[in-house]
């Protein structure tokens, strides 16, 4: 089926600091080119509002892949719902002040399509929106209190991880054991000296045989693939060493995804990233999901083009309703 030449944006970090070869925001940009859309990129600090109206300074890119250069056109001032068909929110957290507002922005929008739906984004924090689904995740605590955070460990059998609310990439995340020397100086850090919450659970041994991430496309699994921690790491994350393996879902992670799927689906949470440690739901990656180009490595495929076909679909279908 043929569809119609789209603008279609990515509001995003510096263009220029990401990999081509491990980012899925630019194969998602470079597959919209391919199938003929105009690729806008915007600057979270470049979005405003003029006239009552969602708007930013927007500008046009072509992605030269084999030579891994991004070519830039003249920025010029766009008003969303007037010249740009869908937006991809895709910058990192932290969902600080500016990553709300920008949000916020977003989510003025009336006819622009925004991906994922910016009052979801807001309402669910990537580590507390997982409690949604206690049931299936590790013993977990959110305190700024040491003392809880101490009996927590304590109840946990002398171990347990904490890591930060508004963290991205396995930053922040610690593995404390009780009786080291250096646990009461990592608790006052993770809570600013008990001015910020933080959260802790239960360590869970089989992170050493991997992360699982699974990638949900309106709340339908699309892909997974096993992050494997180095030797000497307790996080899995790919940029700090983890590595990449081949896998599939099983009985756990499918009742997983039965419990979650839906609620994806019906908050407007187009692209996600679950993560599962032992069959065990840890985190659900809401603000700019990543694993795309590892999965198609491993797997032969091209999630992205499943991606833009839905994003495509999604428009035809708003167009006919118009």
């Amino acid at each position: 089926m043929a569809h119609n030449r789209h603008k279609l944006a990515f509001v995003m970090d510096p263009i220029e600091a990401e990999s081509f070869a491990a980012s899925t925001t630019l194969v998602l940009m470079h597959e919209a080119q391919k199938r003929g859309h105009e690729v806008l990129y915007i600057d979270p600090g470049e979005l405003c509002i003029a006239g009552g109206r969602a708007a930013a300074w927007g500008t046009p890119v072509r992605l030269n892949w084999k030579n891994e250069q991004v070519e830039k056109g003249d920025p010029r001032f766009l008003v969303l719902d007037e010249e740009v068909d869908a937006v991809f929110q895709r910058k990192d957290p932290p969902v600080d002040s500016d990553y709300v507002v920008a949000t916020q922005i977003l989510g003025s929008c009336r006819r622009s399509l925004v991906f994922n739906r910016p009052a979801s984004v807001l309402a669910y924090n990537e580590k507390l929106f997982a409690l949604h689904f206690r049931e299936w995740m590790p013993e977990t605590i959110v305190t700024r209190s040491l003392d809880q955070l101490r009996a927590f460990m304590k109840g946990m059998g002398g171990q347990m991880i904490v890591k930060p609310l508004d963290g991205k990439g396995g930053e922040g995340i610690f593995h404390l054991v009780e009786g080291e020397r250096n646990v009461s100086s990592i608790l006052e850090q993770a809570t600013a000296f008990q001015t910020r919450h933080a959260m802790a659970q239960r360590y869970l041994p089989e992170v050493r045989e991997g992360d699982k991430r699974i990638l949900l496309l309106e709340g339908e699994p699309i892909g997974a693939l096993m992050r494997v921690p180095a030797p000497s790491e307790v996080r899995a994350n790919l940029h700090v060493g983890g590595q990449a393996r081949q896998v599939g879902l099983d009985d756990r992670d499918r009742e997983i995804l039965e419990a979650v799927s839906p609620v994806m689906a019906r908050e407007g949470l187009f692209f996600v990233g679950i993560d599962v440690i032992g069959g065990y739901l840890t985190e659900v990656n809401v603000t700019s999901p990543t694993g795309v180009q590892e999965i198609n490595a491993l797997e032969g495929v091209h999630l992205e083009a499943a991606i833009l076909e839905r994003v495509e679909k999604r428009l035809d279908e708003r167009t006919v309703s118009e």
